[in-house]
């Protein structure tokens, strides 16, 4: 099996939109190498934790009201491209991702990482949910399986804090400063959203090669 790491956040359009055409890729190849491990990355590290009113976020980010929805017009029709329905108007909160982050850390533990991280898009894009919200938090890890009261407890307390906060500045010091990105087996990186028949063609050599290695090595 080949390492698929991926830094991501979960309020960044661009990583829901990476990871419907990888997931679309990876169920068109059910032999696929790959095992998946989702790495923190806060798109707005410097966010207060209560988050922030989004439109007044956007303008300011942006440069103003036009230039954010002409932004976001692009995000919709690459999302819509990819078969995702995303609900910009029913977002009105833009969080703090740290607490979100330590779920997806959380959920990792327990083997339900990547249910976590979809949950987590679809109540964002979809939904319009506060996911800097502990409650909301903590619903969301019910519904990805996990124990919500138990969620909800850690939650209240800084445990895994400074580790996920740790985590999330190494990746920029060794260069990661944009998500999605993709690092395949420890030495390969794609950054941003990705066409499926690139990872088709990634998983279909990495296949032959793994296929090749063991009929060399009898």
């Amino acid at each position: 099996m080949i390492r698929l790491d991926i830094f991501s956040d979960p309020v960044c359009p661009w990583c829901y939109i990476g990871k419907a055409l990888l997931d679309r890729a990876l169920e068109s190849r059910p032999d696929h190498p790959f095992v998946l491990e989702w790495h923190p990355f806060q798109l707005n590290p410097d966010m207060p934790r209560e988050g922030a009113d989004r439109r007044s976020y956007l303008e300011t980010k942006f440069g103003g009201k036009a230039q954010a929805v002409a932004v976001y017009a692009r995000v919709e029709e690459a999302a819509q491209a990819a078969g995702l329905e995303i609900d910009f108007a029913a977002i009105q909160r833009t969080p703090n991702t740290l607490d979100a982050h330590r779920l997806i850390h959380w959920a990792g533990l327990e083997g339900r990482q990547s249910a976590m991280v979809a949950t987590l898009f679809r109540a964002y894009f979809r939904e319009g949910r506060d996911i800097g919200d502990a409650a909301t938090l903590a619903e969301l890890a019910g519904v990805a399986g996990m124990d919500a009261a138990l969620t909800a407890r850690l939650l209240a307390t800084d445990a895994d804090r400074a580790d996920l906060a740790a985590r999330d500045a190494d990746a920029r010091q060794k260069g990661v400063n944009a998500v999605p990105t993709f690092l395949i087996d420890r030495r390969y990186v794609l950054s941003g959203a990705q066409p499926v028949a690139l990872w088709q063609q990634v998983a279909d050599e990495i296949v032959d090669k793994l296929a090749a290695d063991r009929a060399e090595n009898g």
